[in-house]
């Protein structure tokens, strides 16, 4: 039973395709019985295929809400999900970030490939500028992510990210701390810089 006092929207961004691996699209349909375990919705590009389909597939066998938000031309070519509590259609993939952000109250990663990243990076984008203040975790499978977070710690190093921002991409290996972490707050940012500032520059003296 989904308790509306407690539940969240969790939105996964992951790849179209499957990946290799089979690790993880066992991860995937893991994620998906997990969000729905612990009473909350599924939010996701709305596909039905690749590890989009595996995890909203497993939210729906066991019971859960799931919303997919996927360009209408998409749907038209018959990559939509039709089996989904929702399935909204829009005019972009623009369009289609700006919705999923607005509809979940934080966000997990699998693995995927130029679009998973597209999506995340923006996300994380809009925490740093404050436009959002959303939970981040990257699934990471096999260290999938691993490369990623160490050019993100490199990004620290070279001062063009401040080490608060870069805390807000958070790292899980179990779908049942991705959801735990997604379902709660964004860490604090034990700074005494500006948090809601990007710019390092503007620390310097003049």
């Amino acid at each position: 039973m989904r308790d509306v006092a407690t539940a969240k929207r969790i939105c996964v961004f992951c790849g179209s395709n499957v990946g290799s691996p089979p690790t993880y699209a066992t991860a995937a349909r893991e994620l998906g019985v997990e969000i729905v375990s612990r009473g909350h919705e599924l939010i996701y590009g709305g596909g039905r295929v690749g590890l989009m389909g595996a995890v909203a597939d497993a939210a729906l066998a066991a019971g859960g809400e799931v919303t997919g938000v996927m360009p209408i031309d998409l749907v038209e070519r018959e990559i939509g999900h039709r089996g989904l509590t929702r399935l909204e259609s829009c005019d972009s993939m623009h369009i289609r970030k700006a919705r999923m952000a607005e509809l979940a109250d934080g966000f997990v990663v699998l693995p995927g490939g130029f679009g998973t990243l597209d999506e995340v990076m923006e996300i994380l984008t809009w925490n740093q500028l404050g436009l959002v203040s959303s939970p981040v975790v990257f699934l990471d499978i096999d260290g999938f992510f691993e490369q990623l977070f160490t050019f993100m710690d490199e990004l620290v190093e070279r001062r063009f990210v401040r080490l608060d921002h870069r805390r807000t991409a958070q790292r899980a290996t179990t779908a049942a701390d991705a959801v735990m972490i997604a379902s709660a707050g964004v860490p604090s940012a034990p700074t005494d810089a500006d948090p809601t500032s990007k710019w390092l520059d503007l620390d310097e003296p003049s």
